[in-house]
């Protein structure tokens, strides 16, 4: 989660559509709840859990629209220098589909570090489902990269072209050290932390100004040696108890 949102404040649209729009930082695990409601709602839920989470997507962009001429067009793809110029809107089918990316990239990430690469052929199948994150809202399909070749030189490319603003900075440390929400999201800050740093690209751990060193990183691999470990043997009702409170969340809102 850390390091999707992190790759999203990365951009300079996506960081001035926050600061403006957005109150996170007074609750960080509620974007937390609400970024996986819809994605579980679009992967598990049902017909009416589906539109119940689009609906409530739109309700939360509604307005979410500035820069200049306060359009917002281009702004999936305008890079640069942070400021108030920079035209955003939350239903830019260019921004949802770098959210969208950011979700499949850092599941997949996160998935491949604990239990091994895919198959080929179930790799290619989640990688096509993946686009309903963005589809369901108001990007076109044929936005979506063709495979996850094609995907890759996408993401490399933003990845390549992202600046972090300090407007983004400030964002992140509100996020990584929380001075509100949920107690227990306070106490695995410090763990939380460690484990976004070492999940993120080095360019952009670097371009958010995060402390990264050799000891830190056996740190970090040590930690995901033992989720290598711990993990898989949990018992299933734990591993999938996020998946199923936000789809009785979204079924309350159905």
């Amino acid at each position: 989660g850390g390091r999707a949102i992190l790759l999203q404040l990365a951009h300079p649209a996506i960081a001035r559509a926050i600061a403006e729009h957005s109150d996170f930082d007074a609750d960080p695990s509620r974007r937390l709840r609400r970024t996986l409601a819809y994605v579980y709602a679009q992967t598990y839920g049902t017909d009416a859990q589906r539109a119940a989470a689009v609906a409530a997507v739109d309700r939360a962009h509604a307005g979410v629209v500035g820069g200049v001429g306060a359009g917002g067009a281009g702004a999936g793809v305008g890079f640069g220098a942070g400021g108030a110029d920079i035209p955003y809107s939350a239903d830019d089918p260019e921004l949802q589909l770098w959210v969208a990316a950011t979700l499949y990239d850092s599941a997949l990430d996160a998935y491949e570090r604990v239990y091994g690469p895919l198959p080929d052929e179930v790799a290619d199948q989640i990688y096509r489902d993946y686009a309903v994150l963005g589809t369901a809202l108001r990007m076109h399909p044929e936005l979506w990269p063709a495979d996850r070749r094609a995907f890759r030189a996408y993401f490399d490319g933003v990845v390549a072209g992202l600046s972090v603003s300090a407007e983004a900075r400030a964002q992140a440390r509100r996020l990584l050290f929380p001075a509100r929400g949920a107690p227990w999201m306070k106490a695995a800050a410090p763990l939380g932390r460690l484990v976004t740093a070492g999940l993120l690209p080095a360019s952009i751990r670097q371009e958010f100004g995060m402390r990264w060193s050799p000891r830190l990183q056996r740190r970090f691999d040590r930690w995901m040696a033992v989720i290598r470990v711990v993990y898989p043997r949990l018992p299933a009702g734990l591993r999938h108890w996020p998946r199923d409170r936000s789809l009785a969340e979204v079924a309350r809102m159905a």
